[in-house]
Order: structure tokens, then sequence, then C-alpha cells
């Protein structure tokens, strides 16, 4: 009887993580309220939408459903046909790295050459990359297994491969991207276990790396005076810092409602990607931007505990790449956030699963489909399925 209602029990047990699918959706779901809601005056002054208002509703919208599709396709694909496929899907990502920069092929907007036309969108290489990385990532470390501690042939090669990386993505120039894939490969190492005194050498190095990259370039130099004190050039350096602060200001504790934002009125430049945070702050206040941080702490957690659940089916490839989709989403969120907040200088980075863009949602919503199919592998090895 004991066992019959055990099984029952497991039986009747969900194949999937709703709630992480819910909270995904959730996070999707408000970030489409805000792309529409944060690019109306923008869509409707530019020739290039043809002044509708609507325009980044729709095209975020269709990215959304694409991604969803993509992400179905995604979930029914075994963990370990991408553990087989992760250094050539690496590889790819590295060559669509370089086609960007080619002339003709690679698209420039804004002064930088980060994407590749494809027609109906654009393609932003550098966002898939970031899932490339952890996947190769997790492949790495369980190939090298043996010799992950040593560091000319364990953290070296990584290392070496980062960097070209990293060259690549500063000729376009996306320097946030580099920091993220970055902070995606060497977690990455570390969870795979290097040697301490390689980690103590990484902890010194890597700081005074970010330091001489910020003050080789002006451009990135003048961002970091503008961090310090937007108000001392609020129409220059400062610009788009102190607008995002007023918003937050605006928008209090509880906001001045859904779509009385005045600084998404031509005042915010980037509202819909970059700053989409801080119009959300403006409309609902500190309230909201709490609740957007709760579902993102409670995604990135998640990702770790899929990755514990992994750990216990002897799944380590799938632990790996659950904890470096976790560290993707953190670091690349609490950049965004701090930007937005003044906390970290201005990047090129955009919030995941809220700010506008086609290839960013795409490459999201895949990582998401990964992780639940993780989460559903581990539930039928805990089964004995």
């Amino acid at each position: 009887m004991i066992d019959k209602f055990s099984n029952k029990s497991t039986i009747d047990k969900p194949s999937f993580d709703q709630g992480l699918f819910w909270v995904s959706c959730i996070l999707i779901a408000i970030g489409l309220i805000m792309v529409y809601s944060s690019s109306i005056s923008f869509a409707e002054s530019s020739k290039l939408t043809k002044h509708q208002n609507y325009f980044f509703l729709l095209r975020q919208s269709i990215y959304i459903l694409l991604g969803f599709v993509v992400g179905f396709i995604t979930f029914q694909i075994p963990i370990r046909w991408w553990q087989k496929m992760s250094p050539y899907l690496f590889m790819a990502g590295m060559v669509s790295l370089i086609l960007v920069l080619i002339p003709g092929i690679g698209h420039v907007v804004n002064g930088s050459r980060r994407w590749i036309s494809l027609l109906i969108f654009n393609m932003q290489p550098s966002e898939f990359m970031k899932l490339f990385t952890a996947m190769y990532a997790s492949d790495y470390v369980l190939r090298k297994s043996k010799e992950i501690g040593s560091f000319l042939k364990g953290f070296l090669p990584m290392a070496a491969v980062i960097m070209l990386i990293g060259a690549l993505l500063l000729l376009e120039p996306d320097f946030g991207a580099f920091a993220v894939i970055s902070v995606i490969a060497m977690c990455t190492l570390i969870l795979g276990g290097i040697d301490k005194k390689i980690l103590m050498g990484l902890s010194i190095v890597a700081p005074i790396g970010m330091a001489a990259l910020i003050f080789s370039s002006d451009y990135r130099y003048q961002r970091l005076i503008g961090f310090f004190n937007p108000w001392a050039d609020p129409y220059g350096k400062g610009y788009q810092l102190s607008h995002a602060l007023i918003a937050f200001g605006r928008g209090e504790f509880f906001g001045v409602g859904l779509g009385g934002s005045v600084e998404k009125l031509l005042y915010l430049p980037e509202a819909h990607t970059d700053f989409i945070l801080a119009v959300l702050g403006e409309e609902f206040g500190f309230f909201g931007v709490l609740i957007v941080i709760g579902l993102f702490s409670w995604l990135v957690i998640r990702a770790f505990g899929i990755a514990k659940e992994a750990i216990i089916n002897e799944s380590y490839y799938s632990a790996l790449l659950s904890q470096g989709i976790g560290i993707w989403f953190g670091t690349q969120g609490i950049i965004n956030m701090g930007v937005n907040m003044g906390l970290l200088p201005t990047k090129g980075l955009t919030l995941p699963l809220l700010s506008y863009g086609g290839s960013g949602i795409l490459a999201n919503m895949v990582a998401l489909a990964i992780l639940l199919r993780i989460d559903w592998e581990n539930r039928r090895g805990l089964r004995g399925i």
C-alpha cells in the first residue's frame, strides 16, 4: 500500500518546473508592457518607425512568439546533444563575431557594429555568444577535469579563448558583453575547481585589466567620469544617468502610474532598451522595481537549485550549464540595474527578458527552455526513468 501510494504521488508531480515557467512568463509580460509604454513617444516621432506608436510593441510581440516556438523546439532536445555540440556552437559564435566586423555584413547602429542584417531583423551575435560560452565552459571543465587545477593546461587555454572573444567584442565595441562573457567563463572554471592560487591571482589581475581597458579608451573613460558626477555635465557626459535618476526620483514609492512617465518623452535615451528599468521605476515606483528584482532573484536562485538536483542525478554538465545560465542572468541583471540606478558606470547592456531586442529575447528564452529541459531530465532521473 505504501509503495502504491508513493508511486502515485510521484507520478502526479508536474513533469516540468511550473514555477520557473510562470515567473519567466511574468517577467516577459512585464517587459512587453514596459517596452510599449517606454517606446510610444520615440516611435511616434521617428521616421524609421513611420510614426507608428505600436511599432516596438508589434516587433517585440513577434520576437516573443518566435521565442516560444524556438523554446518549445529547444525543450525537445536532450542536454547530452547540447554538450556534444557546444564546441561547434562556440566556434560558430566566434565566426559570427568576426563576420559582424566586416563592412557590408556588420550593421552599424549609433556608432557600434554589433549586428548582422538578416533582412527580417538584425541579429546580435554577442547575445547568443553568452549562451554558447556557458555551454562551452561547462563542457571544457568536464573534459579538463583532471587538469582544471593546472594553470597551463586548465586555466590558460580558456583564458586565452575568452581574451580572443574579448578582442572581437571590443572592436565592435561591446564592453558590456565582454564583461558578462568573462564572468560566465571564469565563474564556471571556479565552480569546476580551479586552484586557489589561480583564483587569488585572477582577483588581482582582473581589476587591473578592467582599469586598463577603461583608461585606454577615451569613450569609456568619459563614461566613468560621467558616472562619478553626472550633475557636473547633465547635458553631456551625465545626460543619460541624470535623467534615469530623475525618473526614479519621480516614481517615489508607488510610481506615477502606467503611461505617466515624463522621462520617456524623448528625454531619456534608450528608454525601451538599456534604461527600461528607469521608466518602470518612474511609473511603478520602488514597489514595482522591488517586484522585478524579486522575480529575477527567484529565477537565478532556481537555476542554482536545478543545478543542485542535477548533481544528485550525477548530471554534471547539466549542473554546470544551469549555474552558467544563472550567472549570466544574474550578472547582466545586476549590471543593467546598477547602471540604471547610478551604482555602476553606463554600459550598453539590456535587462534580460524585459528590454526590447530580438536577439536578446530569443537567446534568453532558449536559455530558459534549456533550464526547463534540465529540470525535466532531473525529475525523470529521480523517478528512475
